[in-house]
């Protein structure tokens, strides 16, 4: 007897691009107050808080004009398996 095969977990993709992006956000405010974290070496460091707000951002609009994985955007909590049952990839 086998155990059944696990179902992946549905998630919000547009609520989790929205918290990275107030991530990366905070993480740019923190560098910029921060002298240490843009001076020297690090000067980088901005420009890649930038970088991730750009990136997410650019994703969220991609997500929510309907391509990607927009689809399941909204899922519930869990995702239901098929109605007839697995299907073999062969």
């Amino acid at each position: 007897m086998s155990p059944e095969d696990p179902q992946p977990l549905a998630s919000d993709t547009a609520r989790m691009l929205e918290i990275g992006i107030a991530l990366w956000s905070v993480a740019l405010v923190v560098c910029l107050l921060v002298p240490d974290l843009h001076q020297g070496d690090r000067a980088w460091w901005p420009w890649t808080c930038a970088a991730g707000m750009a990136g997410g951002g650019l994703s969220l609009l991609y997500i929510r004009r309907g391509r990607g994985n927009a689809a399941g955007a909204h899922l519930p909590a869990r995702s239901q398996p098929p109605a007839d049952g697995p299907t073999s990839g062969t």
